[in-house]
């Protein structure tokens, strides 16, 4: 029988962490900023489905080995730190090439009617070529990657997941129950994330904060892969 005080207590638990800003919120915020709402949702749904993944493995035991073992622990967090630093690397590359797009010389006034018409190719190319990588399914992965190389999240679940299986009941079917609103909550947020992102798509259409997301974006998520590779 679901003792429902023991998913209140769940939900206030996950609810406050899901709030609370962090790699999650940032890769979400970067990917709907630049206009790649697709991608965006991929990156949701690979996060998700990290987090189903963490609560399925607590609920076998699976993770609690995991945990347990400082090898197989210490491997996966220089794994996510390395992925985490290599993603952050990538966002402040592509800031500092931007500006140098931008900046480029341009035809002179004699050639006012050519500047025009290329001003409607050239950003169309250079969107298409930029696009390329953004896609639901890349999404997917690169949140996908995040939530389950992150050991931390196992850590998580085990440390807090069986405090709120009540005694008799099924350990997996509890576990993956608690899981699904950690990913309704995460679902919900990110549907708020995205929206305040849309909402600031026109002042994001500029090269300069386009620039300026990328480098707080790869600062951040940078941070947390040093951050993880530092943490004992």
């Amino acid at each position: 029988m679901i003792d429902f005080s023991e998913l209140w207590g769940f939900t206030l638990i996950v609810g406050l962490l899901t709030l609370t800003p962090g790699l999650d919120t940032a890769l979400i915020l970067r990917t709907a900023a630049l206009g790649h709402r697709r991608c965006a949702w991929g990156v949701v749904l690979g996060i998700q489905t990290g987090t189903l993944t963490w609560g399925l493995l607590t609920s076998l035991g699976i993770t609690a080995l995991l945990t347990a073992s400082h090898f197989a622990y210490t491997l996966l967090r220089w794994a996510g730190a390395a992925y985490l630093v290599w993603m952050g690397a990538r966002m402040l590359w592509a800031a500092r090439r931007r500006p140098a797009a931008v900046g480029s010389p341009g035809p002179g006034d004699d050639d006012a009617d050519r500047a025009q018409a290329g001003a409607a190719v050239a950003p169309t190319s250079s969107r298409l070529r930029s696009n390329r990588g953004y896609t639901l399914r890349g999404g997917w992965r690169q949140g996908a990657l995040t939530n389950l190389l992150n050991p931390k999240v196992g850590a998580f679940y085990v440390a807090v997941l069986p405090q709120f299986v009540p005694a008799g009941a099924s350990q997996l079917a509890m576990g993956v129950l608690l899981s699904l609103i950690h990913v309704v909550l995460g679902v919900l947020w990110s549907f708020l994330l995205i929206g305040c992102a849309r909402m600031l798509r026109d002042y994001l259409r500029r090269d300069s904060a386009r620039c300026m997301l990328d480098r707080v974006a790869g600062t951040v998520i940078g941070a947390f892969g040093l951050r993880l590779a530092l943490s004992d």
